[in-house]
């Protein structure tokens, strides 16, 4: 017997139904993994925009900082710059940044940090890969290595975020951390250490060690991957 001409194809969606839930049925049917960095974002947006169209908004997003990881970097005020996008939509965005953050932070703070290299590299470039701004942050650590705390201990400009050794010092102590661990990024990309970050590198260990903390290394942070200060010898 001859089919009707119009029946679905098992797993495809209806004609009849709108672009949402053509999206949604697609993104069961094969997968999130399956779906273009703009429609995964589409997608989300639905939460915040329940009308309306979010495909172009999704567009306008990933033209504007140029990947989904950079989008949700940005802050609130720059993704508030996109037209359309509202306050709800951007503390959405930047809701995800931060559990994609704290979940990166996990592995890191369950083991000892030092022993667990690949997820503290993990960790690093989920939290500042695609930071619009540098910053400059300090993981404390115990005797035993593992993490006391992540601190922003300075936010700058595109190009610069100040360090000040005696305020990591000084904040080592009252944690009564053991030992750090300095992380910056670089938003140009490239994670090569400049000699601004080679000096102040070395007046923190030089502080540091009057005191009796020890700095295990300094990581630079770019999207181009992370280099290591140990690694490189220039500590």
């Amino acid at each position: 017997m001859q089919q009707p001409t119009n029946a679905a194809t098992p797993g495809a969606a209806s004609p009849g139904l709108g672009h949402r839930e053509r999206l949604r049925t697609r993104a069961h049917a094969a997968g999130l993994g399956a779906l273009p960095d703009y429609e995964l974002l589409e997608l989300y947006l639905f939460r915040s925009a329940p009308r309306g169209d979010t495909k172009q908004k999704a567009k306008a997003l990933l033209a504007r900082f140029g990947s989904l990881g950079a989008v949700l970097s940005a802050s609130v005020a720059d993704i508030k710059t996109v037209a359309g996008v509202g306050e709800t939509t951007a503390l959405d965005l930047k809701l995800v940044h931060e559990l994609a953050q704290r979940i990166g932070r996990e592995p890191a703070a369950k083991r000892t940090v030092i022993s667990s290299w690949s997820a503290l590299l993990a960790y690093v470039r989920v939290a500042l890969q695609h930071e619009p701004r540098e910053q400059f942050r300090v993981l404390f650590l115990d005797h035993k290595n593992q993490l006391i705390l992540d601190e922003v201990m300075n936010q700058g400009t595109i190009n610069h975020a100040p360090v000040y050794p005696r305020e990591v010092v000084r904040r080592a102590l009252e944690l009564s951390a053991s030992s750090v661990i300095l992380v910056h990024n670089h938003p140009s990309g490239d994670p090569t250490p400049s000699q601004a970050d080679i000096d102040v590198t070395r007046q923190v260990v030089e502080a540091a060690r009057v005191l009796g903390v020890s700095v295990h290394d300094h990581l630079v942070v770019g999207r181009d991957g992370v280099v290591s200060f140990k690694s490189k010898g220039l500590m």
